[in-house]
């Protein structure tokens, strides 16, 4: 027996390819003009071919503006023919969780200040490296959220955003709209997501999360994106006087 046609719409949320947001002397870059690395191109242009393999075709492209999103973007559509020509639109408010000062870290105080807000179920006043708190982060990303549900003009949309962004929009999927924020949900640079997303606001279907054209199975690193920056930025630290 033939199903009738499904009201859920999809998203295919991705993260932005691999940055490099340290020199090797520890010096940071800044965040919001960091471009692709040369594994950050590879894995956009995987991911894009990933997308062309199954004849997808996306009907808005969403970006957060920053360059590392436009350019995953930019890579992923110039493997569709379908797609050519297409402007990502740029929705700001679906940046990254926004750091502050590193320099005004104690050290003894770093490993939490990189790590502590992607641990397990993130408390809402939790700060992330001296910036903004989860409960901000959330205040600016979900009613971006609710819009794109709003809008009734799409079928199938690329999300390229970031690590942080993409665990705020899953923890809502997982939870069928709660309001929480799981920092364990790993997103590997690159990553592709699948989430369907009904009229009904607790309507959300999670049906593939992490997936890493390049690396399927993910045999490389157990270390997560900010265990490995921390280490980075140890390298340059200066010792305190």
């Amino acid at each position: 027996m033939e199903l009738p046609p499904s009201s859920r719409r999809r998203i295919y949320l991705m993260r932005h390819g691999a940055v490099s947001y340290f020199d090797e002397g520890g010096r940071p870059a800044l965040p919001e003009m960091v471009p692709l690395n040369e594994t950050g191109r590879m894995q956009a242009t995987a991911a894009g071919r990933a997308f062309a393999a199954e004849n997808i075709r996306f009907d808005r492209v969403i970006v957060s503006g920053l360059p590392r999103t436009v350019e995953t973007a930019q890579r992923v559509l110039a493997e569709l023919p379908d797609m050519q020509g297409v402007q990502p639109d740029i929705w700001p408010e679906f940046q990254e969780i926004r750091g502050g000062d590193l320099s005004a870290i104690a050290t003894e105080d770093l490993r939490d200040a990189f790590v502590g807000a992607f641990e397990g179920e993130v408390p809402e006043n939790k700060r992330f490296l001296n910036g903004e708190t989860i409960g901000q982060f959330l205040d600016r990303v979900l009613p971006a959220l609710q819009r794109l549900r709003d809008d009734p003009g799409w079928d199938t949309v690329l999300l390229v955003l970031h690590g942080g962004t993409n665990r705020a929009i899953l923890s809502q999927a997982i939870t069928c709209g709660h309001r929480v924020f799981f920092g364990s949900l790993l997103q590997t640079a690159g990553c592709i997501n699948v989430l369907d997303m009904g009229d009904d606001p607790l309507d959300w279907v999670l049906r593939m999360t992490n997936y890493s054209p390049p690396t399927p199975v993910h045999s490389g690193t157990r270390h997560t994106t900010m265990e490995v920056l921390l280490h980075q930025y140890l390298r340059g630290r200066q010792p305190a006087a």
